[in-house]
């Protein structure tokens, strides 16, 4: 009977290890909002540009809206797999709970964290006298003063150096 118990719980911690290894991967799957990435929907369609000239630069931090879940799931399984593992009965269950609900809000946090990314919010005064304010990450260098491109479409808008 014993030999059976682990042979379950082995099961278990093996589908658990193999759920945070699928819920990893699928983390991979962010969103950008980097000047430099296109989605295929962007791709191939018309944009409207305005030229202007950077006026502020502040470095910003990005984060996603909403958490997708996929940290506090998995760090669920693993701490209940470790709460189950404590003691025997009652203390075990008890464990088991205690032990799902910290690893839920540590893997929720760890998800929050490795989504967030550097950003820049860019002031720019447009040629036609406007300003605009535009938040994007921080992969391409803008600097006070430096002649930039407004590039708008599909819903997005980003500031490019013009070369």
């Amino acid at each position: 009977m014993a030999s059976i118990k682990n042979f379950s719980r082995t099961r278990l911690a093996m589908a658990g290890v193999a759920f945070v290894a699928v819920a990893a991967l699928a983390g991979c799957a962010n969103q950008s909002a980097s000047g430099n990435v296109y989605t295929f929907g962007q791709a191939q369609r018309a944009q409207v540009t305005e030229m202007g000239t950077v006026l502020n630069v502040r470095s910003v931090t990005i984060q996603p809206d909403s958490s997708s879940g996929i940290g506090a799931v998995g760090g669920a399984a693993i701490g209940g797999l470790a709460g189950s593992t404590v003691g025997g009965g009652t203390g075990r269950a008890i464990a088991s709970v205690i032990g799902g609900l910290a690893g839920g809000l540590a893997g929720n946090a760890v998800e929050n964290r490795t989504q967030r990314r550097p950003g820049f919010e860019i002031t720019v005064r447009l040629d036609s006298g406007e300003a605009r304010v535009i938040t994007q990450e921080a992969d391409i260098a803008v600097q006070n003063g430096q002649r930039v491109q407004i590039v708008t479409g599909s819903g997005t808008t980003r500031v490019v150096p013009v070369r």
